[in-house]
């Protein structure tokens, strides 16, 4: 199983150095990838289901990742997630492609619907046929990255005689992953991407997650080309080697850490330190990487 890192964008590592220095350190460690969470905006005040006070800073985070490509190596560079339909995907598509060549081919395209009616409302994007413009979206970025000729026509977005270079390294684009915890998440995981990702899950919610994604391959047709799901959570708590090899033998390909915590109930911390981190990640690298 892989280790990833949550919030290299967020909290104390929304300042450059301490980003670059944090991303190093996890490269360093063995981790395989560094992870970006996205909002626009956060609603002000904090209500439910918003994750995070309004002043708590968050890079953008392909700016980010684009500091963060000439500062690592090897590690690569995941969205989690952007909000695809508050996005204008040919924009999106210049962005991803950009970022792609940029980091030479490390980068994970990790994708949402979105759930903060009020982010989508600031925006002025409609809240509503959010998992079908996403599909078309995702569709039409994926015309313009790979088609001789590229041309889209559908409900939500159309374009032809047009081209958008550079290109991602792959032919087909960065290997998407879409996030959510819902059957429509499960089956637009199934159907349109190479992964899927589950945020703040416990062991239990995690195989409930894990059956819900079976039961949407029993339901929706995957086509071959995007090859076995990759399964990838982060998980509820700080890890250790014996929690790690649970969510291992439940079927997890890919642990993506938060931020070392005082309690399990706390999701996001706001008061750990780029050394807590630091230490964090040192330890994991000594006791996790390699041994699950």
């Amino acid at each position: 199983m892989e280790l990833g890192l949550f919030g290299i964008n967020m909290g104390p590592l929304a300042n450059p150095e301490s980003s670059a220095r944090v991303a190093q350190a996890a490269e360093t460690a063995g981790f395989d990838s560094l992870w970006a969470g996205e909002h626009v905006v956060l609603p002000e005040p904090q209500a439910t289901p918003s994750p995070l006070p309004s002043e708590y800073p968050m890079l953008d985070p392909n700016i980010c990742f684009g500091w963060l490509a000439g500062q690592t190596q090897s590690i690569r560079m995941g969205t989690g997630i952007i909000i695809l339909p508050q996005r204008n995907p040919l924009v999106l598509a210049k962005e991803m492609a950009s970022l792609d060549v940029l980091c030479k081919g490390r980068l994970i395209f990790g994708v949402g619907i979105g759930y903060l009616k009020a982010e989508f409302d600031a925006l002025g994007i409609p809240f509503e046929h959010k998992a079908p413009r996403t599909l078309e979206y995702l569709d039409a970025m994926r015309a313009i990255w790979s088609e001789d000729t590229p041309a889209f026509n559908g409900e939500f977005v159309s374009f032809s005689g047009v081209q958008a270079r550079p290109r991602p390294v792959r032919a087909s684009g960065p290997p998407v992953v879409f996030g959510g915890h819902v059957s429509g998440a499960f089956r637009r995981s199934v159907s349109h991407a190479e992964g899927w990702y589950g945020f703040g899950l416990d062991l239990d919610a995690t195989n409930g997650c894990l059956h819900g994604l079976e039961t949407a391959a029993e339901e929706v047709e995957r086509p071959a080309a995007l090859g076995t799901l990759e399964i990838s959570v982060t998980p509820v708590g700080n890890i250790d080697l014996d929690r790690a090899r649970q969510y291992a033998d439940a079927g997890v390909d890919r642990l993506i850490v938060l931020f070392p915590r005082q309690s399990d109930k706390e999701l996001f911390s706001m008061t750990t330190s780029e050394q807590q981190i630091l230490d964090y990640i040192a330890m994991l690298g000594d006791t996790v990487v390699g041994r699950v």
